[in-house]
């Protein structure tokens, strides 16, 4: 796709392609920049992916924790729904939710959109937060607890800066889930092309003349720049061992 991108239309069409490109070029992306909305695209995708990451690290932090480390009647249950959840396909929900957003007057609404990103991230972000939260000593939380905390001071002292690599694997899994959406963007932005996000905007380059191959290129390697630097700066802080070094202080 990279490679592709930086080749000259000829190149692309030759009967006899090459794989490293002989004379590169920034045609494609300079095409790709300047097409129509693809700045109002990257504004879209990028407040709705962040917004839902967010919230969704929020409301499963509180309930992960919950499930982790406290004893509450239904507790089993809300672990098996979350499962549940997890692993109900997205497609199932496209026709309930575009009745909800249709009665609700949201169609065509970032708000909404931003709603149904949440929700597809939340299970699987309580489900590995979780993990992660079960992974760190308790004896922790409790020592801190001797010392003078408050189970919330104790939890925002020691427990959180622990858990932090694993706010930052979930993140940037929620992250690559909701940048990539292409389905419910389709359903629920239906009149106003203005709120669509870039995995529609990859299509634009389709027309009734067949598909420019280096544009789309170059925009499907846009597309994949973000999520990409993301990993790439996250990438040393998944792990979980800092939990050992803490134990051993």
């Amino acid at each position: 796709m990279f490679l592709t991108a930086f080749k000259p239309t000829r190149d692309i069409n030759s009967p006899t392609p090459t794989f490293w490109p002989a004379d590169p070029t920034f045609d494609h992306f300079v095409t790709a920049v300047n097409a129509p909305g693809f700045w109002t695209y990257w504004r879209n995708s990028l407040l709705v992916t962040v917004g839902a990451v967010l919230l969704a690290l929020i409301v499963a932090l509180l309930a992960s924790f919950a499930v982790a480390r406290m004893r509450w009647r239904g507790r089993g249950v809300f672990v098996v729904a979350v499962f549940a959840a997890q692993m109900a396909p997205w497609e199932a929900l496209l026709v309930p939710v575009f009745i909800i957003a249709r009665d609700t007057d949201l169609l065509d609404s970032l708000a909404m959109l931003t709603g149904v990103y949440f929700m597809i991230t939340l299970p699987f972000t309580i489900v590995t937060l979780r993990g992660f939260l079960d992974a760190i000593p308790m004896e922790l939380e409790e020592a801190a607890q001797v010392d003078g905390c408050s189970r919330m001071a104790a939890f925002r002292r020691v427990v959180f800066p622990l858990l932090a690599p694993g706010l930052m694997a979930t993140s940037l899994f929620g992250f690559i889930t909701a940048w990539n959406e292409f389905a419910f963007v389709n359903v629920l932005i239906i009149k106003d092309q203005d709120q669509r996000t870039l995995p529609v905007w990859l299509s634009s380059f389709r027309d009734v003349f067949g598909t420019d191959w280096g544009a789309t290129m170059a925009a499907a390697s846009l597309f994949a720049l973000p999520a990409l630097l993301l990993f790439l700066l996250l990438q040393r802080n998944v792990g979980t061992g800092m939990t050992a070094g803490a134990v051993k202080g």
